[in-house]
């Protein structure tokens, strides 16, 4: 099964699909796509307004991972569900707590 995660020089990249506007905020664990590539699926709470769901992934991220917020930042998918982070730090400790959720 593939990944949703993959390490680069400064931390890991990581793929996300976004659902705003849901009941609770959970990380949902890992979905399959069509083309063969991995999701790691987040709901929130947050609407996607004015950048309001994208920080609300990053928190809850954030928190998940135990790094601070500030080494989340969005590479691209800044206004679709499909969105790629880059998390800063340690790649190996990092892509173990990501195997954890």
């Amino acid at each position: 099964m593939a990944v949703p995660y993959s390490a680069d020089a400064t931390g890991v990249i990581l793929r996300v699909r976004v659902t705003p506007n849901a009941a609770a905020e959970r990380i949902e664990g890992v979905e399959s796509r069509d083309d063969d590539t991995a999701v790691l699926r987040i709901r929130v709470t947050a609407v996607p307004d004015r950048g309001k769901a994208n920080k609300a992934v990053i928190a809850l991220l954030a928190k998940a991972l135990g790094v601070p917020k500030s080494a989340i930042t969005v590479l691209s998918g800044e206004t679709a569900r499909f969105k790629t982070l880059h998390i800063s730090g340690d790649a190996e400790p990092l892509m173990r707590r990501l195997r954890a959720l």
